[in-house]
């Protein structure tokens, strides 16, 4: 298994995640569970299920810890936390710091970082780890080959129960010569060792949004292309809004409402010929395209056919809400079968599939609480509804916002532009859902999640006392917000007239109640 370049660090990952020359164990059959796909889903499965004393086989035929190790969350944040470190730097002179004129970003080491740190956690998802907690891991292509059994390396693997956990992976729209010139995705982009001079990134999705960012900010020309009015499409448009003039800000030429229609290779370059929202032609010659425009789900090869297992090429396997497919003896978990493609969803969906496929559990998919964030510079993180899924969904909220500006933390950390929005229920102060746009507002975003999983109102958060100066106060002013909302004009007239009388004033009072006009909800 080779991962590019194979220095030290790459070495070491693969040394970990797909040991070169070591041969599987033989099967002891039967399995109570076998694993098909060793990324979050998958691992968090067969850590579980040996936990609790299961006889556990686990299946990977490419790299231990699957998307999210390898090729997604953690060199991406890698790759991020360099780029931050760079426009912190550019921007300290508003704080009163010069930086000298010599700032310079050595993007070679840059990489060299990523991946030394993608090493140092992939002995967390290692081959040695699972065998150490009893797990029998097979290295190799996995498919079913009747109800009861997956054959490996032509290891025959006999099963009470399978969880499908292959998980998901990169796609690319069908444009005229995109093949021919040649692009990175996520897979790939990771194993630059050389800044693109230019780059293009087809897609304006998260992965699309953070890249084009921290590619700016490390020094290269950037040009983001989508078919949609916004980035970040699922978000609510102010918020969109808010990270493209970030993006912009940063150097990123943001493209909306194009239309590709095809690429050429030309002189060493390659040539995007597309169409703005005028209709106008134009022509862009840059050295590497990104494309970040969607994944699609990992089931070809699995013989799902041979046992009764409904499944979509787009859609992924077929599932109810306990996580079954159409064989009731296996599940499917992670982004296989999920909308919710990532990596803290995956975790939680294979903790759902282990109470079903192991103790003939009733856990629904449905009754899980997913935030996500988007980790650009503000993050945008999110949880249950927006207004705009509320109006689709036929449900009458009330909306609550606290600007950053407000807040006294986001000023005087220079982070100022953002927000933290509530939506309630009409009339009360249910929470379902919450958008936070900030420098950590996926740090922020966990105490909305709290707060809708535990059937916690918004009410009640603004009695809970958050440190001073915090950007996370602004959670609580919604809070406090909406507890101004039940201050009503009769409540207002009875306390007038209480704190009068309470002052024991010499004025004259007519000791009468005010008239009842309303209620205090």
């Amino acid at each position: 298994m080779n991962v590019e370049p194979m220095d030290e660090h790459n070495q070491a990952l693969v040394a970990n995640t797909h040991p070169a020359d070591r041969p599987n164990p033989e099967p002891r059959n039967p399995y109570n569970l076998v694993v098909i796909g060793a990324g979050t889903a998958g691992l968090v499965s067969a850590v579980g299920a040996a936990g609790l004393g299961a006889r556990v086989a686990l299946v990977e035929k490419h790299l231990m810890g699957g998307d999210c190790l390898n090729f997604g969350c953690v060199p991406s944040k890698g790759l991020i936390r360099a780029a931050t470190a760079v426009a912190d730097a550019r921007s300290a002179r508003k704080f009163g710091v010069r930086v000298g004129a010599d700032l310079s970003v050595d993007f070679a080491d840059v990489m060299t970082w990523v991946r030394r740190t993608r090493a140092t956690i992939s002995a967390n998802d290692s081959v040695a780890r699972m065998e150490g907690l009893g797990i029998d891991v097979f290295l190799g292509e996995g498919r079913f080959v009747d109800p009861r059994a997956v054959e490996v390396d032509g290891r025959v693997l006999r099963f009470a129960k399978a969880i499908i956990a292959t998980g998901a992976r990169a796609w690319a729209p069908p444009i005229d010569g995109l093949d021919e010139a040649g692009f990175l995705t996520n897979e790939t982009v990771f194993s630059l060792t050389e800044r693109p001079a230019r780059l293009a990134v087809i897609g304006g999705g998260p992965i699309g949004s953070e890249l084009s960012q921290s590619f700016a900010r490390l020094g290269s020309q950037v040009s983001l292309f989508d078919m949609a009015p916004q980035l970040l499409g699922k978000e609510d448009v102010d918020a969109a809004a808010i990270v493209q003039k970030a993006l912009e800000h940063d150097g990123v030429e943001v493209n909306l409402e194009v239309k590709l229609h095809r690429v050429e290779q030309r002189a060493g370059s390659k040539v995007i010929h597309y169409e703005d929202q005028s209709g106008a032609e134009h022509e862009l010659e840059v050295d590497e395209i990104l494309v970040s425009a969607g994944r699609r789900p990992n089931v070809a090869g699995l013989g799902l056919e041979k046992v009764g297992v409904q499944f979509d090429e787009r859609r992924g396997v077929t599932v109810d809400d306990r996580l079954r497919t159409t064989n009731s003896r296996i599940f499917a978990a992670g982004d296989v079968a999920s909308k919710y493609q990532f990596t803290h969803a995956a975790d939680f969906l294979a903790r759902t599939v282990l109470k079903n496929a192991l103790f003939a559990g009733r856990s629904k998919a449905s009754a899980l609480t997913i935030p996500w964030a988007t980790y650009t510079d503000p993050q945008v993180a999110h949880v249950g509804l927006t207004a705009a899924m509320a109006a689709e969904d036929g449900v009458e909220i009330d909306t609550y916002t606290k600007e950053l500006e407000d807040v006294d933390r986001a000023i005087v950390d220079g982070d100022a532009e953002g927000f933290v929005r509530v939506h309630v229920k009409k009339g009360g102060d249910e929470i379902v859902g919450a958008t936070i746009v900030a420098r950590h507002a996926g740090d922020m975003i966990g105490e909305l999640t709290m707060a809708m999983s535990h059937k916690i109102g918004l009410g009640a958060i603004a009695n809970v006392i958050h440190p001073y100066p915090t950007q996370a106060e602004a959670v609580r002013h919604t809070g406090d917000a909406f507890n101004r909302t039940r201050l009503t004009s009769t409540v207002k007239r009875l306390f007038a007239w209480w704190l009068e009388w309470q002052r024991g004033s010499d004025e004259p009072r007519t000791n009468q109640l005010p008239e009842a006009g309303g209620t205090a909800g």
